[in-house]
């Protein structure tokens, strides 16, 4: 991990030698098939090819993907390089096809890319899934370009096993503020309520355009040095709808381990797999946190706010 003193405000989340060590000793490494039980509340340190055959059929309620996206990248000790669009279809489908056997048959299935790969993704999922959506989501850090429009948007397809699935609708709505709160005729609020006398908010229907996420940065808790670390507002967000208090979240990109940190903290379980021995690691350090720490910056309550809309309103009510 990085050797650089932190600022006073940087909360990213780090390992000491003391820890790397520490955390090694315990990774949990498979070389035999696993039952369920053995895999629940884990993360299998291993290549995802190779771990795939140890895994037991259809134990999976949600699964979560987010595989390299089709360029180059360096994720500590591993790097991925671009390839044509038919060879990271093909890439895809080697993998996919073989994870499809995990699932039960109501289960659901998010898979993240960028622009460029977005096609790709599409035509290796409709193979093996019904394809429900595809979600857009603003990914609002990043520089500008000179000569072409900023490029602040990822998408993630949203699938099923089958036309049976879970969504919990309620779970998931978004706390607005109201600018221009209507009244009936009786002078109540029409679709809307005062929270205190500083705020009209309502409650407003998920949609497939996200706006109200935050890229985690150097002065949030959950911040890591992973180059691609995904917010657990958007893993919340995903795990609430599509699965229930107790269901298998399965993750076979772990990363530093969001999925498997929000799983957690929202009752459920979780499984997944990271090549690398460091995230993995990280990823351990973060579960410890969140045994104490159960807080999801953007979701209080039970509610999902608006962007900054949270933040804004605790200091009114100070």
């Amino acid at each position: 991990m990085s050797s650089k003193v932190k600022a006073p405000l940087n909360r990213t989340i780090s390992l000491t030698e003391e820890e790397i060590n520490f955390f090694k000793e315990k990774l949990f490494r498979v070389n035999k098939s696993l039952t369920v039980n053995e895999l629940k509340n884990k993360i299998i340190n291993g290549d995802v090819f190779r771990v795939m055959q140890f895994l037991p059929d259809k134990f999976v309620d949600l699964l979560f993907i987010d595989p390299p996206y089709n360029l180059h990248k360096k994720f500590n000790s591993n790097s991925f390089k671009e390839m044509s669009d038919e060879t990271y279809s093909a890439w895809i489908d080697s993998w996919l096809s073989g994870l499809v056997r995990i699932l039960k048959p109501n289960a659901s299935v998010y898979i993240c890319c960028d622009w460029r790969s977005s096609n790709a993704v599409y035509n290796s999922v409709k193979k093996y899934l019904i394809i429900q959506n595809r979600i857009t989501w603003e990914r609002e850090k990043g520089r500008g370009a000179k000569s072409n429009w900023k490029n602040c948007t990822e998408d993630i397809w949203f699938c099923t096993m089958s036309k049976d699935y879970v969504f919990n609708v309620e779970e998931v709505k978004l706390r607005r503020r109201v600018i221009a709160p209507y009244k009936d005729e009786s002078g109540a609020p029409k679709d809307w309520q005062k929270l205190d006398e500083k705020s009209n908010v309502r409650l407003t229907h998920p949609s497939n355009i996200w706006t109200d996420i935050t890229v985690p940065f150097w002065s949030m808790p959950e911040n890591t040095e992973h180059p691609t670390q995904k917010p657990e507002k958007l893993l919340a967000k995903i795990i609430l709808a599509s699965s229930n208090n107790g269901d298998m979240i399965f993750d076979p990109f772990m990363g530093s381990g969001t999925t498997a940190v929000t799983a957690k903290k929202l009752g459920r379980n979780y499984s997944g797999i990271e090549v690398d021995e460091l995230y993995c690691c990280l990823a351990e350090k973060r579960l410890k946190i969140a045994e104490s720490d159960k807080t999801i910056q953007g979701y209080e309550d039970g509610v999902f706010w608006e962007r900054n809309t949270l933040s804004e309103r605790k200091l009114k009510l100070r």
